[in-house]
């Protein structure tokens, strides 16, 4: 194949993706079910602080304001193979985002 703008897209994603899945099999199942446990997380500990407070905003800008954070520590990991509390961590953040995500689909906003 030729090395165009999009084959290179397509190979950071693929590199970036299989970071969670690569390696012994205790790492990629930690990696499977850290993803799994935000999903579970994000969906339920939401709609939680949703009833509690009653405003959408709020819990929104909070959960905005974590992830970055984390994003931000993310970035001065330099290690190839992630130690596996940082790949935990972003699995949980992956998981949580998509749940998210999906919850907005759902309510159609």
């Amino acid at each position: 194949m030729q090395n165009t703008r999009f084959t290179n897209l397509l190979d950071q994603l693929l590199s970036y993706f299989s970071r969670s899945f690569s390696g012994p099999w205790n790492r990629r199942s930690i990696g499977l079910i850290s993803i799994l446990l935000g999903y579970y997380l994000g969906s339920n500990l939401t709609v939680y602080f949703l009833q509690r407070i009653g405003q959408r905003p709020i819990v929104v800008l909070v959960m905005v304001i974590i992830i970055e954070l984390l994003i931000r520590l993310r970035s001065y990991v330099t290690k190839t193979p992630w130690p596996l509390h940082w790949l935990i961590i972003d699995n949980l953040r992956i998981g949580s985002i998509y749940s998210v995500c999906l919850e907005a689909f759902k309510l159609g906003s």
